[in-house]
């Protein structure tokens, strides 16, 4: 027998309605359909192919937002956007590296003095992969970047950032793509958050760098303790002022979406036919979280990545880690119940 859809909460005067343009990451759906709320607002989560400009929306009191732009203002003592330690999008990058399915290279180190195309300069997740090249002695000096889209068609997107660019950095020509250029020859590797359509596929040209990016990735976590960050949720700095429990209640609200979703995949294991196996896993080699909200479980995190801005020239000096979440009240996430699932009996 099946459940009732859930009926949102509806606003009223003393349950403001806060608008977040986000996007479909799977453990913000039971909070983006009603399954989940905010204590003391109503949240309607405005779902976007990508990653809104916050501020330059009037409609929008908050969402999703870059990591590395966010650090960046802050360090730049530019406060409009209050960050919350919400990671909603976060990943390992070593399987960020593709090459094409002939070529010799099969390490990070290989790339020294390589021809590398990446989708932004100073994008979150591209600035972490760069931090793995930097840790297999790889100078970044020594590497020739060019910078542009993965596929045709790619538009509306800062990849170049509003700093001066290192000499060995470019931007790609008029219709030139990552992919085209890569089987093409013309680059040695491209770096990429999203996998090109034909990785999916059996008779795919590209081909990640590391032949088991998956044990590269368990050695990095055993040797950092974290999984990047690359996007977090971010409220406009008016909003917090005319609501200073919001950013507290939101945070709340994120961690009990993101258990409710962990709850029903454990049930309901239908993503793949092996979810349930990573399922199990996940919880064996991480424990009860592998993405923890809040300034505490986030801060060797925060302070590495702060450190990678500045290494790598992405920003001139550097960061002081306590300007990215000044807030104490956000360090930890309280115990949240969550709501009802689909019993056990159901199934």
């Amino acid at each position: 027998m099946s459940s009732p859809a859930p009926t949102p909460a509806p606003s009223s005067a003393s349950s403001p309605v806060i608008r977040l343009g986000l996007r479909d990451w799977d453990h913000v759906v039971p909070l983006a359909s009603g399954l989940v709320d905010v204590e003391g607002f109503t949240v309607r989560v405005n779902s976007r192919d990508t990653t809104p400009d916050v501020l330059a929306e009037p409609g929008l009191d908050g969402g999703e937002t870059s990591f590395s732009r966010y650090v960046q203002a802050r360090a730049a003592g530019d406060d409009r956007l209050v960050g919350l330690p919400a990671f909603v999008m976060r990943g390992f990058r070593q399987r960020c590296v593709l090459v094409r399915v002939d070529s010799p290279l099969r390490s990070l180190a290989q790339l020294a003095g390589a021809r590398v195309g990446l989708t932004g300069w100073p994008d979150s997740g591209n600035t972490w992969t760069r931090a793995l090249l930097r840790a297999e002695g790889v100078d970044l000096a020594g590497v020739t970047w060019r910078v542009g889209p993965l596929t045709a068609g790619e538009s509306g997107k800062d990849r170049l950032g509003s700093r001066p660019l290192p000499s060995n950095v470019s931007a790609m020509g008029e219709g030139e793509t990552l992919e085209g250029e890569l089987a093409a020859g013309r680059l040695d590797a491209i770096l990429s958050p999203f996998m090109p359509a034909e990785l999916f596929t059996r008779g795919s040209r590209f081909r990640h760098l590391l032949d088991d990016h998956r044990a590269a990735e368990r050695a990095y976590w055993a040797a950092t303790g974290f999984v990047p960050g690359i996007h977090l949720v971010t409220l406009k700095r008016e909003v917090v002022e005319a609501h200073p429990t919001l950013p507290a209640a939101l945070l709340a609200g994120l961690e009990r979406s993101k258990r409710h979703w962990v709850e029903r995949r454990r049930l309901l294991a239908d993503t793949t036919p092996w979810l349930l196996h990573e399922l199990t896993e996940s919880a064996v080699l991480f424990g009860g979280d592998w993405m923890p909200y809040g300034t505490a479980s986030n801060a060797e995190m925060t302070s590495a990545f702060c450190e990678e801005l500045y290494a790598q020239g992405v920003w001139p000096e550097p960061i002081d880690p306590a300007v990215v979440f000044p807030d104490p009240a956000l360090a930890t996430v309280p115990h949240v119940a969550l709501p009802h699932t689909l019993p056990l009996s159901a199934a």
